[in-house]
């Protein structure tokens, strides 16, 4: 017996395979974008802010550091202020390989302990923000599929509108998305915007509100992340970059677990 169009859309929905085939336009245009270059290493400052959906506002100053090995890329942030959180260390190995799950630890210097996140914990929140710990990392394009929805616009860009469903039912369950609909901007490949359809059925908006050009190389100024409910605001975090340094030596120990310790 077939199956009703509902019940075939409902399995979908539940083990997160994809519902279409992988167009091939849509790929390569995430292709271009994973492929673009964004520099060597790269050194910044941040600001997070937090906002409560009261509109009450919780600032963090961070630095942050980011390095190339071949494929892969290691990320490190120390926090810096306020109390609470300062010198809390977090660092991610973020591997090309789909087949290999990226590593990431953070250090409390209140248990003077570094922690291992295991996959089970990179869709919670990061650090109390509407960013995930998978958020933090490069999604693997070869765990999706991508179909290109339409042509449109942002901030006076001609872009695309592609939707990406996760292919298994593992990565629905680590990245916390069911799926997700990102706008590309077709100058320079860049996600701009994007709407993360979560399984506790809340969205989450992510917006590049800011970016220039550096030496030849994009880079975000400002990027803000909205965790929403209906139509109801539950959570919104913004992040601003300044003292942007691309391609500048920084030392390998940079990124090792024993750094976290020893802070900045």
């Amino acid at each position: 017996m077939k199956k009703s169009i509902l019940m075939t859309m409902a399995a979908v929905m539940l083990t997160g395979m994809s519902a279409y085939a992988d167009d091939p336009k849509a790929r390569a245009i995430m292709e271009k974008g994973d492929a673009r270059d964004d520099g060597k290493t790269i050194e910044q400052e941040m600001k997070m802010t937090l906002i409560d959906k009261r509109g009450k506002k919780r600032v963090r100053d961070i630095k942050s550091y980011g390095k190339d090995y071949g494929k892969d890329e290691y990320k490190v942030m120390f926090f810096k202020s306020p109390a609470d959180v300062r010198n809390t260390g977090f660092l991610t190995y973020d591997y090309d390989d789909a087949k290999k799950d990226d590593d990431q630890w953070l250090y409390l210097p209140a248990l003077k302990k570094v922690k291992r996140i295991p996959s089970s914990d990179k869709s919670s929140s990061f650090m109390g923000s509407d960013f995930s710990y998978f958020d933090m990392t490069d999604r693997n394009l070869e765990d999706y599929d991508f179909k290109l929805l339409k042509e449109t616009s942002v901030r006076g860009h001609k872009a695309w509108m592609i939707e990406s469903l996760p292919r298994t039912k593992k990565v629905v369950k680590e990245s916390g998305y069911r799926k997700s609909i990102d706008i590309v901007r077709e100058d320079n490949y860049v996600v701009v915007r994007s709407i993360g359809f979560m399984k506790n059925g809340r969205k989450k908006y992510m917006d590049m509100t800011k970016l220039h050009r550096q030496n030849g190389i994009w880079v975000t100024d400002e990027i803000a992340m909205t965790t929403k409910k209906g139509k109801k605001t539950l959570h919104k975090t913004v992040l601003q970059f300044t003292d942007i340094r691309l391609n500048k030596p920084i030392s390998d120990s940079m990124f090792k677990t024993r750094r976290l310790e020893k802070g900045l």
